[in-house]
């Protein structure tokens, strides 16, 4: 019987500081399910992934530093699958505007998003995991296509 094959998807771990720990336990619950992908994430967490679980992940800036950014960019070009980013909502975070850019673009782009261990498990579980899917992409050519006033 042939081994079932998994698509490969590039997945996006963030987490806020008080909330790594979550992050880092939720992964190491679901390793054997995210093994099979390519991960990614902003600094200081994919350096704690890599250690704490000795899985390769690809590490971008800090997220203060512009990981988020580096993040958004990935999702706009079509690179990231899926985003797991567990957020402090009880926490100010100097760097709100590039949270709520990548939120926001992970929006506009249709890509799944997973804000806490709930909606993390969710999506980890779905059968969508573990076959082809084909997202719909918003179709943005009116919006590029646009005449704009200038002044």
């Amino acid at each position: 019987m042939p081994k079932e094959s998994i698509k490969k998807m590039n997945i996006a771990l963030v987490a806020h500081d008080h909330k790594k720990n979550d992050l880092i336990e939720w992964v190491k619950f679901n390793k054997g399910t995210l093994q099979p992908h390519e991960l990614y994430a902003t600094g200081t967490t994919g350096k704690l992934l890599a250690k704490e679980l000795k899985i390769p992940v690809n590490a971008m800036q800090s997220g203060p530093l512009g990981g988020d950014l580096q993040i958004g960019a990935m999702i706009s070009e079509g690179k990231i699958d899926i985003l797991i980013f567990f957020w402090d909502p009880l926490e100010a975070q100097p760097h709100d505007p590039d949270i709520k850019a990548l939120l926001r673009i992970a929006a506009v782009w249709n890509i799944p998003v997973a804000c806490n261990r709930a909606s993390a498990d969710y999506i980890i579980s779905s059968s969508l995991m573990k076959e082809k899917y084909e997202r719909v992409l918003p179709n943005y050519d009116d919006y590029r296509e646009r005449v704009v006033n200038r002044g």
